[in-house]
């Protein structure tokens, strides 16, 4: 499995793109709508195809590059939960496997961060894609979209730290410069997974008291449409 990290500096964002070494398909996890022209390079220089574009969640921080990427190559799309999606080719859903070559990318939903947070675990290499939900030595904020302390809690104490201690975490951001992490690290290290008591996580989490992501108010709206901005409706 091939896997590049891209690092989108504006918004401390990291994108990856996995491809099956055999097969030359290619899928991108969280794209950024401003770097495509740098991931349709990469595809290119590498003779990759890209057939599917997948973000994490819905994101509060930049604008997604789904919709561009699926005019641009054709893939397919896959974001949120079938309830929110009509601008993406599918919803994500729990256990929905995406094949890529002769990898299966099996999506778990790990709500808490927001409501249709998802992670990517490639069970062959031993190898999570942890969003927001897990980050290095922290995890996502609850405050907003349908975010949920309790939810967040079990989606890490009885889904992702259930995976082996090796398990390799690559997060959806980083604001130190860190890239990779492990499970078993972020177990015995990670000040928000040595909380385990599920009150005590909420009280930490709504005493954060973070502020609203920047270009939250474009990128919500441009986001639930998959990137493109929203059609205002005529009036009559």
């Amino acid at each position: 499995m091939i896997i590049k990290q891209y690092f989108h500096t504006p918004t401390s964002t990291y994108t990856y793109l996995l491809a099956d070494e055999t097969t030359h398909e290619a899928m991108l996890i969280d794209p950024v709508n401003d770097e495509v022209t740098h991931y349709i390079k990469a595809l290119h220089a590498l003779e990759l195809k890209l057939i599917a574009a997948v973000d994490t969640h819905i994101h509060a921080d930049h604008v997604t590059a789904l919709g561009l990427l699926r005019k641009k190559t054709g893939a397919k799309t896959y974001l949120g939960l079938p309830h929110q999606v009509s601008c993406a080719d599918a919803a994500l859903k729990d256990n929905l496997i995406i094949r890529l070559g002769n990898s299966d990318i099996k999506a778990i939903h790990t709500p808490g961060h927001t409501e249709e947070s998802f992670c990517f675990y490639i069970r062959k290499d031993n190898i999570l894609f942890s969003g927001d939900t897990l980050l290095i030595n922290s995890t996502g904020r609850t405050d907003f979209q349908n975010g949920d302390a309790e939810q967040l809690f079990d989606s890490l104490h009885n889904t992702l730290l259930k995976l082996p201690d090796e398990t390799v975490i690559y997060p959806g951001h980083d604001y130190h410069g860190k890239k990779r992490s492990t499970i078993g690290n972020e177990r015995r290290e990670n000040p928000h997974l040595t909380i385990k008591d599920k009150a005590a996580f909420k009280i930490m989490m709504h005493q954060r008291q973070l502020p609203d992501p920047k270009f939250m108010h474009i990128a919500v709206p441009s986001n639930l449409n998959c990137g493109e901005k929203p059609q205002q409706q005529s009036k009559g």
